[in-house]
């Protein structure tokens, strides 16, 4: 009997101690937004045209907007306004290209660059001290010349994509 006792007191110190500990829980949240949300509460976003001269692919536009509004929305508590945020976002995608990176040694291409960049304005209602105009922000990604660019694009665009809406997110909202 003496052995059962042992077992249930070390059963039910285990159970307690457990319980404590699953109720105790500290959470940290490393986005990198720093808003002040008394006075901030909105935001808004204008459509970013692909206005690029050299390429224009489909898709792009759309999947660079639905991005950048899906960082503010999944990493702050903003609420999305048509127009007249306490934040807005407005600009184009400027500039979509291949670049012939490296040659190799029968004289041809064997990397390519693939570049995107994307300017951007800014407006901090709250704060026009921290408003920007035209800023550019940009991204690239190579890929090898034996493939072809329809093979590698989507997943290249969106990489880039993701690059320069993290460094639109920091630039505006997250001051490090």
């Amino acid at each position: 009997m003496g052995l059962i006792k042992k077992y249930w007191k070390m059963f039910s110190l285990l159970s307690v101690t457990v319980c404590v500990l699953a109720a105790c829980t500290i959470s940290y949240k490393f986005n990198g937004a720093s808003i002040n949300y008394d006075k901030v509460k909105t935001i808004s976003f204008e459509n970013f045209p692909n206005r690029s001269a050299a390429f224009v692919w489909g898709p792009m536009e759309s999947m660079f907007n639905t991005a950048l509004q899906d960082i503010y929305l999944k990493q702050t508590r903003l609420k999305q306004v048509r127009q007249n945020g306490d934040l807005e976002l407005s600009g184009q995608i400027t500039n979509y290209d291949a670049y012939n990176k490296g040659v190799g040694s029968d004289g041809y291409s064997n990397m390519v660059e693939l570049r995107m960049t994307v300017s951007v304005n800014f407006v901090n209602n709250s704060n026009h001290a921290e408003d920007f105009t035209d800023k550019q922000f940009s991204a690239s990604r190579e890929y090898n010349s034996s493939q072809q660019l329809s093979s590698v694009q989507e997943e290249l665009v969106d990489q880039m994509i993701d690059e320069i809406v993290d460094q639109i997110f920091n630039a505006t909202v997250a001051n490090w």
